[in-house]
């Protein structure tokens, strides 16, 4: 077995490994051996390791990262596979984080915007007119309550996913609601698709390839200052590519948000675990494992949440 070690690496990819955090070292690492996800996992199959490749999608995105002790064989197993030096990959995991309630973090917009798809949502939003308040939009509303539905298809990839919002007005009288969706990545037979349902129409659409669209919701009047609205929308995904859950950014502080997923009853996940974190890509600040129950759906409520980013994580045994 070669002496990874000494072998010599990339600046990021040794900086990574020396100050972390786990998913950038992992994602440095995976694109210097130019592997894919696929083909990483087959690797892992040969030393005798089982993982999920929405597993590994999920480890180098920071969405998830193993749990010591029992994940280990594993991360050592990736350390082999990807010419690391031994425990440089265990070094950046932590014991396994408590269950905490969720903290009062005052989280700006900048910190919840992410870094990969951020100012590509900032020129569609621009095209709309929702900026020149770079910082905000939909201002001019307080969202009390959102209801997501998602669902899975046979593959455990995204199918659908519904919203119904209730907001009050402020006093610039909305009329309308600008939403932004970004689909899981992987591959998709065509682009992502809107369907406005009761309480909204669809206005102006803005997409970015075939994963992105900003989009505005029309009311069928404005509202007066500290009236009530409630409307729905859904967007309609094709992507062939198993989901590792979905998530919400919760700009400003909402009342509750409850969000299923509804699976195919042939294809359950092996855990799904609601969390909430204060930005992207930072470890969560409330985590709870959930159950999958009748009727194959799983329910995560946030009470008096946000900011920051709501929703459930997925873990597969095997890519259905």
């Amino acid at each position: 077995m070669p002496d990874h070690a000494t072998e010599e690496l990339p600046p990021g990819l040794a900086s990574a490994l020396r100050y972390g955090t786990f998913h950038d070292a992992l994602r440095l690492a995976i694109t210097h051996r130019g592997l894919s996800l696929s083909r990483l996992r087959a690797h892992l199959v040969r030393h005798h390791v089982a993982v999920g490749q929405s597993t590994l999608s999920y480890w180098q995105r920071g969405l998830r990262r193993p749990e010591v002790p029992h994940a280990l064989p594993t991360v050592r197993a990736l350390e082999s596979v990807l010419h690391l030096p031994a425990d440089s990959l265990v070094t950046l995991l932590g014991p396994r984080r408590a269950r905490t309630p969720c903290l009062s973090l005052k989280t700006s917009f900048s910190q919840l915007r992410p870094a990969t798809t951020g100012p590509v949502v900032d020129d569609l939003l621009a095209e709309l007119g929702a900026y020149p308040a770079p910082t905000r939009y939909n201002a001019d509303v307080d969202l009390l309550t959102v209801h997501t539905e998602v669902t899975l298809n046979s593959r455990g990839a995204m199918a659908e996913v519904a919203s119904r919002l209730v907001v009050r007005g402020r006093a610039g009288r909305p009329d309308r609601y600008t939403i932004v969706h970004t689909a899981d990545p992987g591959q998709r037979s065509g682009p992502v698709e809107l369907r406005a349902a009761d309480g909204c129409r669809a206005g102006r659409i803005r997409r970015h390839g075939d994963g992105i669209l900003a989009a505005e919701l029309l009311f069928d009047r404005r509202l007066a200052e500290g009236e009530v609205h409630v409307f729905g929308y859904a967007v309609r995904d094709t992507c062939e590519t198993t989901s590792p859950g979905y998530f919400r950014m919760l700009r400003d502080p909402v009342s509750s948000y409850l969000l299923q997923i509804r699976f195919s009853p042939a294809t359950l996940p092996a855990r799904c675990v609601r969390e909430f974190r204060a930005y992207e890509h930072s470890a969560p600040t409330e985590e709870e494992d959930l159950v999958c129950g009748l009727g194959a759906v799983a329910s995560a409520y946030f009470d008096g949440a946000g900011p920051g980013i709501a929703g459930i994580g997925l873990e597969w045994n095997q890519t259905p």
